[in-house]
């Protein structure tokens, strides 16, 4: 019995040495950024001196990569770049550029570094609901994005049109930065109808915009952790018509949008998601 027992010390003792010996395992230290417009990207990517990597997406593609160091984390900014199919020279919003940009992104980080991002944050502008407590300014974190204008009434396509996909949760950084919380609805239209209300109410969206339910489809392939960071530009449910209120106040969202987004990857960089 006695030599029982030392054995098991022997053992316990082993155990404990060689968990000491083992490192942590590292937080989040690689984080890519998606931005549809230019205007909302250019001031954070001028803060943090990121410089265009020319070579980071095929030169087919109209995307642009601009990446860096900040607080010991590797930051890949991706924004959509400009329309050369219809040679309009606009920004590429809405969902198609924004998935093609975030796999491709994601896809060129995992084969250079052997695996993928550690996180992905989509950053940009939005509408904002006043009936779920949104003001022009307000900086909302996203709990879940989903799709208002995917509308397939066929048996197992309905729940897939919806696409309802939650986000990375972030109690701690919405407690640091101010910031109010909620689901953001995607659509491809920047104004919204009867039917895109309703199904907008049914996705129980605090903030609507045009990208981001594709970039969480694109994370969710690539199975990188992702959530979205939003500056309302406009009150969906207000009074004003939407393209108004959105150029009015698009250049004091950037600036929002340029003042919040250091202090979250500060709060990130390092950190372990459950940490978040």
């Amino acid at each position: 019995l006695l030599l029982l027992l030392l054995l098991l010390l022997l053992l316990q003792s082993t155990a404990l040495s060689a968990s000491a010996m083992t490192p942590p395992k590292k937080g989040i230290t690689n984080v890519v950024i998606a931005i549809a417009m230019e205007a909302e990207a250019a001031p954070f990517v001028e803060f943090l001196s990121l410089k265009e990597d020319n070579e980071f997406f095929p030169k087919v593609t109209p995307f642009k990569a601009f990446r860096g160091l900040y607080e010991e984390c590797d930051v890949t900014v991706v924004t959509n770049g400009k329309d050369e199919v219809h040679g309009n020279g606009v920004d590429n919003v809405g969902t198609v550029p924004a998935a093609v940009a975030t796999f491709l992104a994601l896809q060129t980080i995992t084969s250079t570094t052997s695996s993928p991002p550690d996180l992905l944050i989509n950053a940009g502008t939005c509408g904002g609901f006043r009936r779920k407590g949104a003001e022009i300014g307000d900086v909302f974190l996203t709990t879940a994005v989903a799709n208002h204008d995917r509308r397939i009434p066929i048996p197992g396509f309905t729940d897939y049109g919806i696409g309802h996909i939650k986000s990375v949760d972030v109690p701690e950084l919405a407690n640091s930065i101010n910031a109010k919380t909620g689901v953001c609805t995607t659509g491809n239209s920047l104004d919204a109808h009867d039917v895109d209300e309703h199904h907008m109410k049914e996705n129980d969206a605090s903030v609507k915009d045009m990208e981001a339910a594709a970039i969480a489809w694109s994370c969710e392939l690539h199975s990188v952790p992702h959530f979205g960071v939003k500056v309302v530009t406009d009150i969906v449910d207000g009074e004003k018509p939407t393209q108004e209120e959105f150029m009015e106040n698009l250049g004091s969202a950037a600036k929002s949008l340029q003042e919040a987004l250091p202090k979250v990857i500060e709060h990130v960089c390092g950190r372990h998601h459950h940490e978040l």
